[in-house]
């Protein structure tokens, strides 16, 4: 990895099952399917993968299953781009746990939410990160305050920011304002897109990095997407943005492990079933989803984009 800053595109992989009977749910991860998924990614252009993410549904995985997965990604990456493997937990304790492993099995950085399922104070939530930090990897923490109830505003960033080895911090409010108030504030701090329906904005306002869901359904335009807003090159990068956001707005929603997989399916891509608790989208929901990824589909195969 050229540096430890964890920004470029890195991709929040979807995690692939496989029907068998005798795993949680009757879906056993396909870690094969994984592991070429995580190298389809790489050889499409993006600079890594984050392994054990919402979107890689961690929380509906057994202990044995999340380091497997962890494992698989290093392995599938190699040299070749970074792996970040979320380290997510209910307490600072586990979340350090899923660190030091992630260390153990070669990982390049790790993603961290302040404790899941606990609306945790200020004091509990630089505990928190600095025992994750401890462990020596590349930290970037992930504000969503959406899932966690806790909102880790920039003045919150910055002191999370001065602890040793906090390198970024993926911002998913969707509030773009947030972007150059944290740069003010932690100029050395890795601004990383979060939410894909503000990446533009987010870009263009000084973000450095996009930690993305629907580069799982398009790659290659997403990093070409990345790479013209980086240059400010506006035109370009809106006339390739406009026509997929409605796609991207489902990164924002309630089913976008769904969606995303779907998204996967639709382009010839595995994306295949979820564990519970989510179930799959029907009905007018589907439809729409389809129509917006329809869309995507029609402009990039009128102007496909290389990889």
């Amino acid at each position: 990895m050229p540096d430890e800053r964890l920004d470029g595109v890195i991709v929040a992989t979807a995690l692939p099952y496989a029907p068998d009977e005798r795993a949680p749910a009757g879906l056993r991860v396909d870690l094969d399917a994984y592991a070429e998924h995580c190298r389809w990614l790489i050889d499409s252009g993006c600079r890594g993968v984050g392994p054990n993410g919402s979107l890689g549904e961690y929380s509906s995985l057994e202990p044995d299953e999340r380091r497997a997965v962890a494992r698989t990604a290093v392995e599938a990456v190699g040299d070749d781009g970074a792996v970040v493997v979320g380290v997510h937990g209910v307490g600072a304790h586990q979340a350090r746990m899923w660190a030091e492993r992630a260390a153990e099995d070669g990982a390049d950085g790790v993603l961290c939410l302040p404790p899941t399922m606990y609306r945790a104070d200020r004091a509990a939530l630089l505990h928190h990160f600095e025992q994750v930090a401890s462990v020596g990897l590349p930290v970037m923490v992930y504000n969503n305050p959406i899932d966690t109830k806790v909102d880790l505003a920039p003045g919150l960033v910055a002191e999370i920011a001065a602890i040793d080895n906090v390198v970024a911090v993926k911002e998913f409010s969707g509030d773009v304002r947030r972007v150059l108030e944290l740069r003010e504030r932690v100029p050395d701090l890795a601004v990383v897109a979060g939410a894909d329906d503000v990446v533009l904005e987010s870009l263009l306002m000084g973000a450095t990095g996009w930690f993305a869901g629907f580069p799982n359904v398009f790659p290659a335009a997403s990093v070409r997407l990345y790479e013209l807003a980086r240059a400010g090159r506006l035109d370009e990068a809106r006339a390739l943005y406009e026509p997929l956001v409605g796609a991207f707005r489902w990164d924002s929603r309630t089913e976008f492990v769904q969606a995303i997989k779907h998204g996967m399916d639709m382009v010839g891509r595995y994306g295949g079933p979820c564990r519970p608790p989510r179930s799959p989208i029907t009905g007018q929901r589907l439809a729409d989803l389809e129509a917006d990824m329809r869309r995507a589909m029609d402009h990039l195969d009128a102007h496909p984009v290389a990889a």
